[in-house]
């Protein structure tokens, strides 16, 4: 049975962080490595935290082994870093990042995972669908991007269709996040990880629970920016510009996350 390191990067993050740890440690007829990396939050995190670490010491969640059990707390220099420190600390076959206000789907889904795992092994990628919520837990919906059937790095010419927080990649394929993108390396980092998957695994349901934070108009050109430089690093950029085009035709009639 493949084993899943699921990863949280937490930082000042004491008003959401709890909803996210029960999420994982609530899961059934599992059994998994669970990692929280904090970037030395000056709030409660480390708190909370630890309150966590002891109830898994005491054997309090069946999913989680306190041998399964890590976390750190110390600087670094942004959520990229962290999560390369996670991907480190991660001994799992596949690693799965759910970051602080996000939330496993349900308390069976890691349980459905595995058994569609076991059936098809071979898988390198295995991705759903996202719910987006908001602060207070409300569903909002699905993305606008809907993750494909058939998924292949091309569908990433219409940017990020997969949610982040629904796709777990093996481990042996999981590169590095490359920290010269400070806001869109996760989308740098999908690109490399289809590159390197020989069979990707689909499940037709929601994954997790995405919460919706809202981008200053700042950040989303930065982040327009970066993924266009990424974008035709894959790509190139006649492709990359027609798929721009595309990109901006469409967007008046999408949802915004």
């Amino acid at each position: 049975m493949a084993v899943i390191s699921v990863i949280t990067i937490t930082y000042n993050a004491e008003n959401v962080l709890e909803k996210t740890i029960r999420s994982v440690l609530s899961q059934k007829n599992c059994h998994i490595e669970y990692i929280l990396v904090d970037g030395k939050s000056k709030d409660g995190t480390v708190g909370i935290i630890q309150k966590y670490a002891d109830e898994i010491e005491l054997g309090k969640y069946p999913c989680v082994a306190f041998s399964d059990f890590r976390w750190l707390s110390e600087p670094d220099s942004g959520l990229y870093e962290a999560m390369n420190k996670g991907l480190q600390m991660a001994s799992g076959d596949f690693v799965w990042f759910i970051n602080a206000g996000d939330k496993i789907y349900s308390e069976n889904t890691i349980e459905n995972i595995e058994k569609q795992l076991t059936a098809k092994p071979s898988a390198d990628v295995v991705y759903g669908q996202s719910l987006m919520i908001d602060e207070n837990d409300k569903p909002l919906g699905e993305r606008h991007k809907i993750a494909p059937a058939n998924l292949n790095r091309r569908h990433l010419l219409r940017g990020l269709v997969v949610c982040h927080q629904s796709i777990l990649v093996r481990k042996s394929i999981a590169p590095l996040y490359d920290l010269q993108y400070k806001i869109s390396a996760d989308y740098d980092w999908t690109n490399r990880v289809l590159k390197s998957s020989k069979e990707n695994l689909f499940i037709n349901d929601y994954l997790s629970r995405f919460q919706v934070a809202g981008l200053s108009s700042v950040k989303r050109k930065d982040a327009l920016r970066e993924r266009f430089m990424i974008m035709k690093k894959h790509f190139g950029i006649f492709q990359t510009l027609f798929a721009h085009l595309m990109i901006a035709l469409r967007y008046p009639f999408t949802k915004k996350y």
